[in-house]
């Protein structure tokens, strides 16, 4: 089994993701990595195109807002609790980012597919809407098995460049501990590289633990590992601190104005 590098830093990460970068993040809920926020504001690649697996958030704010995105590939951006997304929001009235529109179980079926091997699966509850009409990418079918009309659409498979998140801990050799998180396996298997910031590095063998085994990401599919305390703050993380609404409420008010944006992100990370 591979191993991977444990002894990076958030920066060694961000150096990592180059310009045009097809950049993947979990959802609120299952492990930002916040703390690669300032190291990718700090080396500042350019063109990024973020993949939302399946919605982003803050993350994605900041970078939108820092001009670092081109293109952003998801099913919503929000703060949550605190409200719209207000860099995004601007961005997308102003026409400086483009958007690839999906539905949650779509994102999540082009990831399924990727980590099969195949080219596309299929969905039957896009036809007809919007979303499917605004993605050439995505295609109408006849089902195969099928001796009448029965119409299903083509997801092509989801392969992002690199995936960063965050987790509770991650042992010596690289496996990393993701709990009921599965999403965040997937989205490993399907990208071309992973990389996790967590919160701490453990001597014992996670995968030995009969408490630990089920719910390990092996290292097999980790290219690397950074140590960040309350690396996913202000988001919470599953087990160890919760969200800091109060945070997010603020960022939002701020981040209502351009002017209000820089103001915030002068001050952050202080």
């Amino acid at each position: 089994m591979a191993q991977a590098m444990i002894s990076l830093s958030v920066d060694d990460i961000a150096a990592k993701i180059p310009d045009g970068c097809r950049l993947a993040m979990p959802a609120d809920y299952a492990g930002v990595s916040m703390a690669i926020v300032p190291a990718l504001l700090r080396k500042a690649p350019r063109k990024l195109s973020l993949i939302g697996i399946p919605t982003g958030g803050l993350s994605f704010d900041i970078l939108i807002g820092a001009g670092l995105v081109s293109h952003v590939e998801t099913s919503a951006v929000s703060l949550g609790e605190a409200g719209g997304a207000p860099c995004f929001m601007r961005a997308v009235s102003t026409g400086a980012i483009q958007i690839l529109d999906a539905t949650c179980p779509a994102v999540h079926a082009g990831l399924m597919a990727a980590q099969k091997g195949a080219p596309f699966t299929t969905l039957r509850g896009l036809i007809g809407t919007d979303v499917l009409r605004h993605r050439s990418d995505w295609k109408v079918i006849q089902n195969p098995f099928s001796d009448t009309p029965d119409p299903v659409v083509a997801i092509p498979a989801l392969h992002p460049d690199i995936a960063v998140f965050h987790a509770p801990m991650a042992d010596r050799d690289g496996n990393v501990w993701i709990g009921r998180r599965r999403e965040l396996a997937a989205m490993a298997y399907a990208s071309r590289a992973t990389y996790v910031t967590v919160e701490r590095i453990v001597d014992r063998s996670l995968l030995e633990d009969e408490l630990t085994a089920a719910g390990v990401l092996p290292s097999l599919y980790v290219d690397g590992v950074a140590k960040a305390e309350k690396g996913a703050a202000p988001y919470g993380l599953w087990g160890e601190y919760p969200t800091d609404t109060a945070a997010l409420q603020h960022y939002a008010r701020m981040a209502k104005t351009e002017e209000g944006f820089k103001q915030w992100l002068s001050e952050a990370w202080q």
